[in-house]
């Protein structure tokens, strides 16, 4: 297989930090051997810090939200963007597409990092036995998540637990089961048996991090016909159990606060992928978060409105499905009020609409207000009603209404409800692309759903119904959580979805839910109207990318349904 791996050229791993906290950080080191440089503690710690820069190609930037976001039953394509293939399943979503392409690449990469951080860890001076595997247990830990996510991407792929140097034109084809059994499951072994319960340094991985994530593997694979089902379960309802109740996390009290930019660090965050804001205005770290740009519909160009920062750069991408929309029932469920925006205040005088004679005419207002502008700076310009509430606006009382009221009858690609948990109001411009946030990859709301998950595959409807209720209680309005509550006959898989898709909106994960549990092809076809015509059973894995093919010795075997398969 042919892998590419900078020697010692590392790219630089930026963890947000404040002057009295300690957070991972790393150093860009060039002009080095690998060989000799790896061998001593300073090199040790160095690799070991650059394993995790492959999680900020993927967590945070557009390539992993469209992976993820795209083609599923919430969310569909805005207006914008080169790779609606991800969403249309047609013809574009071949060997050759480009995030296709890169996840495969950035992955792998990291793996051969892991694989040089663990195969030259040997006998390196001045650093003690137990230092050494809790580091090797992070970077286990990190090659764990890489293969986990290649083999829910492509399905059977490239086994390697050594370092590849140079290039490689051999590539084997490892069936996924035996990647679960002999790479992902023993390194998340290996990590929770020697990582700490927590670390000084923010963002590196942990002990619960690590139960988090195997229960997740255990779970994925619970559904394969390779895996052990009740068996794979039953480990997942105890991993999580282990998170939920032996450490010290806690779901915050309200919602809102989980997407508070000054709460990032807070008690329900197992686990994130840390941006410092300092290395991403300065353009030392290349990445950031950029979640902020995707959800947007284009508010810049309407009445009274101009791009700005508080409200974010609108790449319009992703636009929730009317499916999703309507998962919420609003009046107890307060998830949709507090994570979508409603209203832009007016920004921009200069385009403020003016009442007209026709407005007069029609009786909507005096005649004497003919020629005066509708509102004013500061006012409100856009409001945007959503889910329930469209009805409430008929036409006339929209026309008489000073500022522009967006319904439902009128959503397309370029308007539509905003999903507002990335917005990032400390860029420091407008077009700034690169934002500071976290991306929270594990939190304690998720770990209770893959417990109910688990308990619903093990036939304990009671004890699913349970952890649900703990999420949909915290998301109720006050005085309404015992009529968020849900009864053990509703605690079913697609009711369990559908909670995913309340509480994890816009997170990554929905893509990943949809496979792992075999829902993709049926939800997407009831609920994604420009996907499902196209989307077929194959497409429950991606297309093998086409330089794999091309510069692996004899080709490489291309997943059944895409182009140059041999099924």
């Amino acid at each position: 297989m042919k892998k590419y791996i900078s020697t010692i050229a590392l790219a630089a791993v930026a963890i947000l930090g404040s002057s009295c906290e300690e957070y991972l950080s790393e150093q860009l080191v060039t002009g080095v051997s690998a060989g000799s440089f790896y061998t001593t503690a300073a090199g040790f710690e160095s690799a070991v810090n650059a394993t995790y820069s492959e999680t900020k190609f993927f967590y945070g930037p557009e390539r992993g939200f469209s992976m993820t976001v795209f083609g599923t039953d919430v969310h569909t394509n805005g207006a914008d963007g080169s790779h609606k293939m991800l969403n249309l399943y047609d013809g574009g979503l071949n060997p050759a597409q480009a995030f296709v392409r890169d996840t495969w690449r950035d992955f792998y990469r990291g793996i051969n990092q892991a694989n040089a951080t663990i195969n030259r860890s040997q006998d390196i001076p001045g650093l003690s036995e137990q230092h050494k595997n809790l580091r090797l247990a992070e970077v286990r830990f990190l090659r764990a998540l890489y293969y986990f996510n290649l083999v829910r991407f492509y399905g059977d792929v490239h086994l390697s637990l050594e370092e590849t140097q140079g290039v490689e034109i051999t590539a084997n084809r490892t069936p996924a089961g035996q990647i679960y059994s002999e790479a992902i499951i023993p390194d998340l072994q290996f990590a929770i048996a020697n990582l700490p319960n927590s670390q000084s340094d923010y963002g590196r991985a942990t002990k619960p991090a690590a139960e988090f994530l195997l229960a997740k593997v255990y779970m994925t694979r619970a559904y394969q016909s390779y895996g052990q089902g009740n068996g794979d379960a039953q480990e997942a309802e105890r991993l999580m159990s282990n998170v939920i109740n032996n450490y010290n996390f806690s779901l915050l009290t309200d919602v809102a606060a989980l997407w508070d930019i000054n709460n990032q660090r807070n008690a329900e965050i197992i686990w994130s992928i840390q941006n410092n804001k300092s290395q991403v205005d300065e353009g030392i770290d290349g990445q950031g978060h950029r979640g902020h740009l995707y959800f947007l519909m284009e508010y810049d160009v309407l009445p009274g409105m101009a791009r700005d920062t508080e409200n974010g750069r609108p790449w319009k991408r992703f636009r929730p499905t009317p499916f999703h929309l309507g998962l919420w029932n609003r009046a107890i469920d307060s998830r949709y009020d507090k994570t979508y925006k409603h209203a832009w205040i007016s920004n921009n005088e200069g385009n403020i609409p003016r009442w007209t004679a026709q407005d007069a005419a029609a009786g909507h207002i005096p005649s004497n207000l003919v020629g005066e502008r509708k509102f004013a700076v500061g006012d409100t310009a856009v409001f945007i009603p959503g889910p329930g509430k469209d009805a409430e606006w008929t036409a006339a009382r929209k026309a008489r209404t000073r500022y522009l009221v967006i319904t439902d009858d009128v959503y397309d690609e370029r308007w539509y409800p905003s999903l507002n948990k990335w917005i990032d109001p400390t860029r420091p411009n407008r077009q700034h692309e690169m934002g500071q946030r976290d991306h929270p990859l594990m939190r304690l709301a998720d770990a209770y759903l893959i417990r109910a998950e688990a308990r619903i595959m093990l036939g304990n409807t009671t004890g699913a119904a349970e952890d649900i209720n703990v999420i949909r209680r915290r998301a109720a309005w006050p005085g309404m959580e015992s009529q968020m509550e849900i009864t053990p006959a509703q605690a079913t898989l697609d009711y369990l979805l559908d909670e995913r898709g309340r509480e994890l909106d816009g997170e990554g994960h929905r893509w990943f839910d949809l496979a792992r549990t075999k829902k993709l092809i049926e939800r997407v076809r009831l609920h994604n109207v420009e996907a499902g015509p196209n989307i077929q059973e194959f497409h429950i894995l991606r297309p093998i990318p086409l330089e794999q093919i091309d510069r692996s010795d004899g080709g490489y075997p291309q997943n059944c349904g895409y182009p140059g398969a041999n099924c």
